[in-house]
């Protein structure tokens, strides 16, 4: 079963968000608990999360998606946004315990000059500090395109981070495919190259979900702009080999793309039907 979702907003609420996907045939989505370019979270309804997690049980949802904020840094050279991303990453995993055996993602961060080495430190330490035993929520480690002083733009920096983490145990990844090929990762013409060395460096069993995008820029940019399906360098093709591919195919796949709910419906729907399609 393919599990193909968008990204949604919590402003109409939880169960709200999980009808809007089914509206589009989503069956998987991801979403922000906070806002995503500041710090503040909205307050928790229980019966609303509740009436989520009985609405996904009952509509076959695959695991949901929560994206951290673009604000949060873990590596940055300010001990209070340090502090701040602790409290942020604590915040919404005590929330996704409302919504059990989820998915946390983040993006590890940018080193700001100190040198991924450094920063690979810094964001395993915080990881160390938050993750609880008894958490049902698996964190993922977002791959990256590697502009600038991120972290994260190759397989070798995540694993890095991975090393130093006590509990690795509630730590996966989530690749984005927009930000591996524009990382220099060549998904377009070998992604079983590409999977292959994400098992040898990583392990596939680490990998929880796909971040589906398009770029609109050429393979090892480094730079990170999303496309629509089909309307950027990496194309419809490579797109629908790498959803349809069977060491990928159980997982959630969310949409990223430069798109509103109808849009990203229509998205979901052209790549249903060019699966369906090309299905021997």
């Amino acid at each position: 079963m393919q599990y193909i979702g968008t990204h949604l907003s919590l402003a109409k609420g939880f169960l709200a968000m999980g009808k809007d996907a089914l509206s589009i045939q989503a069956n998987t989505f991801q979403c922000f608990l906070r806002n995503p370019r500041g710090a503040k979270a909205k307050e928790l309804n229980i019966a609303d999360i509740t009436a989520l997690n009985q609405f996904m049980k009952e509509h076959s949802f695959a695991p949901i998606v929560a994206h951290a904020p673009y604000t949060m840094n873990p590596c940055s050279t300010a001990d209070r946004v340090r502090e701040l991303a602790y409290e942020m990453f604590e915040g919404d995993l005590a929330c996704l315990e409302y919504l059990p055996g989820n998915y946390y993602n983040f993006h590890p961060g940018s080193h700001l000059g100190q040198g991924a080495h450094k920063a690979c430190i810094m964001i395993a330490d915080l990881l160390n500090r938050v993750l609880k035993p008894e958490q049902s929520t698996i964190v993922l480690l977002e791959t990256m395109s590697g502009k600038g002083s991120e972290v994260g733009g190759s397989l070798e920096e995540l694993r890095m981070i991975i090393d130093r983490v006590e509990l690795s145990d509630k730590l996966g990844v989530c690749l984005d495919t927009c930000h591996v090929s524009d990382a220099g990762y060549d998904i377009i013409n070998d992604p079983d190259g590409v999977l292959n060395e994400f098992d040898t460096i990583i392990g596939l069993n680490r990998l929880h979900a796909i971040h589906l995008n398009d770029s609109l820029n050429p393979p090892g940019s480094r730079k990170d702009r999303h496309a629509c399906i089909g309307e950027g360098t990496i194309g419809l093709e490579a797109l629908l080999r790498i959803l349809n591919h069977p060491q990928l195919a159980h997982l959630p796949f969310l949409l990223e793309t430069p798109n509103d709910l109808k849009g990203h419906g229509e998205e979901i729907s052209l790549l249903k039907k060019e699966s369906q399609r090309r299905k021997p």
